[in-house]
Parts: C-alpha cells; structure tokens; sequence
C-alpha cells in the first residue's frame, strides 16, 4: 500500500452508517451526531491524508424494508429513494464539516445539479489532490447495489489506500457481541475467512470487490475519540482485512 511520508495513508474512503448520524435507537439526524464525527474527520485531514465519504442511508430510509412494508412501491424504486436518502445525510455531513473549518465538496452518482456536482471520477481525484474532503452520495446511482459495495467501488476508482469502516462496536466478531457476550473480537482477518465463516461486516459483493483487488478493509468505533484519526494514521483500531494476514488473534 502506498502511504504518505508521515506514516498516515495517502488517500483512504471512509464508509459511514445513515444511522451513525442518528442517536442510538432512534433514526433521522442528530447535528450533535453529525458534529461528533465531522469533527474527527477535521482532525484526520490535517494529517495530510486524502479523504472520501461514503454515506448510506439507512437512518431515513432503506429501500429493501420499505418493500418489505409497502409491496406497492417496486423494489428499483425503493433502491432509488434509499439513494435519495443518502444525499440528505451527505448534505448535513458537508455543513458538520465546513462548520469546523473544512473544504468540501459534495458529488452525486445520480444528477442533481442545484444540490451537488455530479461523481465524475478524474474530478473527484482532483479535488482530493487539493486536499478537500468529497463527500459521495447516491450509491453507485444504481438499484439493487448497497453503500458498502459502493465504498468498495470508490476505494478502486479512486485508487485508496484503504477502505476504513466506521461501525458502532470495536471490529469484527465471531458472532453479535450484543447477542453474546463472549463473541471474540479479531485483530486480523483475511477475506476468504470473512467469506467462509459469513461473518457481519459488509455486504458479500463489497467484500469481493476488495478481495479480488488487494484492497484491505479496517472496520473499526468511530464512537472512541480519535479513532477515525488513527484508523487514518494506519493504527491498530479494529479488524484489519486483508488478502494476507500475519496471525488471526483476539484481543
């Protein structure tokens, strides 16, 4: 992996939840939440590291339990308003960040011209050589195809070092640590044994996508302080996935 010289990764994307902009239990947006984070961001950017968000959506709406409630709506078009939902958290996400003192710029994989420029792949690799922080909304601007293989398709296009996903527990389990309290929390893990054991940490498509490109996968809490800051400075926050692995171990 190419890295900066300070030690912190060149360029990473940065996979977040519709629901880590809602409280706990409950969905919509908390500007606290949304501050919470875009903060942690801020100070990750000032390592030098280049930085791209991608938002899902999931504390408005999804489109596969919409479908589930309201067979009238059609399945592609559920997808498309769960992609919908997701530009309204990167909208918010954008303020929370200029708000402490960011450059950003938001992009659309579906147009909408008087909300935010559309995902053009060389210009968003443009503005993150400026050192703005680009916000990804909309998905891939297709149906049928979930945030997380999303953010793996951008940590390809845009050539990441690494795609770091922020969830609410420290890493990868053996099983929901809510559920059992003695599931064992990984260090490392390759893909195949994410594949093989179906463990929980994004859809099978975005695990492919990064297996299949030598992509590695750090899920770690971005809830403790700082950890977005040293997930980007290439620390030991959670559960590295790779291609190799030194040793599959528990903390």
């Amino acid at each position: 992996m190419s890295e900066a010289s300070s030690g912190v990764f060149k360029r990473v994307v940065l996979k977040l939840s519709g629901e880590s902009f809602a409280r706990p239990g409950e969905r919509g947006i908390s500007m606290d939440e949304v501050i919470h984070i875009a903060s942690q961001i801020q100070k990750a950017g000032e390592t030098g590291c280049q930085i791209a968000v991608v938002i899902g959506g999931g504390n408005i709406l999804r489109g596969s339990q919409f479908t589930a409630t309201q067979a009238i709506v059609n399945e592609a078009t559920a997808h498309y308003m769960g992609m919908l939902g997701t530009v309204i958290n990167c909208q918010a996400l954008q303020d929370g960040l200029e708000s402490v003192g960011c450059t950003t710029r938001l992009m659309s994989a579906i147009r909408m011209d008087g909300v935010c420029e559309p995902y053009i792949r060389r210009r968003a690799q443009r503005h993150l050589e400026k050192n703005r922080i680009i916000i990804l909304a909309a998905g891939t601007g297709g149906p049928f195809v979930t945030t997380d293989t999303a953010a793996a398709l951008r940590t390809l296009e845009l050539d990441a070092d690494i795609l770091l996903k922020a969830t609410r527990v420290d890493g990868v389990y053996s099983e929901d640590p809510e559920k059992n309290p003695h599931a064992v929390l990984y260090s490392e893990l390759d893909f195949a044994t994410v594949i093989e054991k179906g463990l929980r940490v994004m859809d099978q498509s975005a695990i492919a996508h990064c297996m299949e490109h030598n992509k590695p996968v750090m899920v770690f809490n971005y809830l403790k302080e700082g950890n977005i800051q040293r997930a980007v400075a290439g620390e030991k926050t959670g559960t590295l996935i790779s291609s190799k692995m030194s040793s599959v171990a528990a903390r």
